[in-house]
């Protein structure tokens, strides 16, 4: 992160519909420069906040603060328009009947011609669509309209760009794509930006801070790789990625008894001899080797080309994921040697069911 004071501050918003608090003591800070992410299920109030603080809802308590200004109170409802923020929405929302340097040049309000089509020509040339300004929106692909739309949003120079589920109407393989080229993009231009999505991968390829929101609270606001290895809760450690959550019990420093066997490591939770936890288990945790002495049995795949998902039953019948190989095709019912290579003990207090996410 970079340093100074935050170019976004959300500090301790609420917002209702008909007595329903959507969004709840949600706090966050954004740095020059950063994209963050909102992530979360459907209707978990990730778009209401970020209406919030496009201007397009009002707020029952709290402050929205854009580049030291407050926009938003219960006192302070500042425009959208003068909020200087970029909007990229979900459907694009281009102007069919202009072209794609005319979309672009659409937000453009001051200046002379001459430098309204350096700007559109920056812009293009940022977004890769240097040949593509006389063309018409349904000339492109969706990719490519997409980028028009990014273009658009940039080019009043936006303190903050928002981007609502931006990348939705797209296939998986050029969603991919496409999420690795909006970041470079967004880091070449130095806009700060944040982004709402509820593709927990997309978040991960996209922001430098992601909020993982439930019921209209940000539980864990973190980088990528904190909320995947280590998760504050049970609900955001189920949420994000692959794993299952295993019983266990402390047996010594550093050590828990479960179904895998004896594991030791880094506690994330200090817990006494004998405490009862819910451990966090991922995939990729759970190695397979033929010659281990510990098996579980095959009882559900997931092929997924270079790899296999295997869902496993643990002699104590706790289940666990393993991801493995492809070159090694096991059939359901059948029995593997696995080895577990848990460094870092992700636990939880202890709760009366087992979950897993497959």
């Amino acid at each position: 992160m970079q340093s100074g004071k935050p170019l976004l501050m959300v500090n301790q918003v609420y917002k209702s519909f008909d007595q329903n608090d959507v969004v709840k003591d949600v706090s966050l800070e954004l740095n020059n420069g950063e994209i963050g992410c909102l992530l979360g299920p459907s209707g978990c109030g990730k778009t209401t906040l970020l209406r919030i603080i496009a201007g397009f809802e009002t707020v029952q308590q709290g402050v929205v603060t854009i580049a030291d200004r407050d926009v938003s109170s219960k006192t302070i409802m500042i425009p959208p328009e003068q909020r200087n923020i970029g909007m990229v929405f979900q459907d694009y929302a281009l102007f069919p009947h202009l072209s794609v340097a005319e979309n672009i040049a659409f937000g453009l309000k001051q200046g002379s011609r001459r430098s309204k089509q350096k700007i559109i020509e920056r812009l293009l040339e940022l977004v890769g669509l240097e040949t593509s300004g006389k063309s018409y929106p349904h000339e492109l692909s969706g990719g490519q309209q997409q980028r028009v739309a990014l273009a658009r949003a940039l080019a009043p120079e936006p303190k903050l760009l928002l981007l609502d589920e931006p990348f939705s109407n797209l296939d998986v393989t050029l969603r991919e794509k496409l999420t690795v080229e909006v970041r470079d993009i967004l880091k070449i231009a130095g806009i700060t930006a944040l982004m709402v999505t509820h593709n927990q991968y997309e978040a991960f390829s996209v922001a430098d801070s992601v909020g993982v929101i439930f019921n209209g609270s940000i539980s864990q606001w973190d980088s990528a790789y904190n909320i995947y290895h280590e998760p504050k809760t049970l609900e955001v450690a189920t949420f994000v990625g692959d794993g299952s959550i295993l019983k266990g019990r402390v047996t010594g420093a550093n050590q828990i008894s479960c179904g895998l066997g004896e594991l030791n490591g880094d506690l994330s939770l200090p817990c006494e001899n004998g405490c009862q936890v819910d451990l966090l288990v991922r995939p990729e945790d759970v190695l397979h080797d033929d010659s281990s002495k510990v098996s579980a049995k095959v009882i559900h795949k997931s092929f997924r080309g270079p790899n296999i998902l295997y869902k496993l039953e643990l002699p104590n019948t706790e289940t666990c994921l393993a991801l493995v190989s492809s070159h090694h095709n096991h059939q359901l019912g059948e029995n593997i040697g696995i080895v577990p290579e848990v460094d870092n003990l992700v636990v939880f207090p202890s709760e009366a069911t087992v979950f897993d996410t497959v």
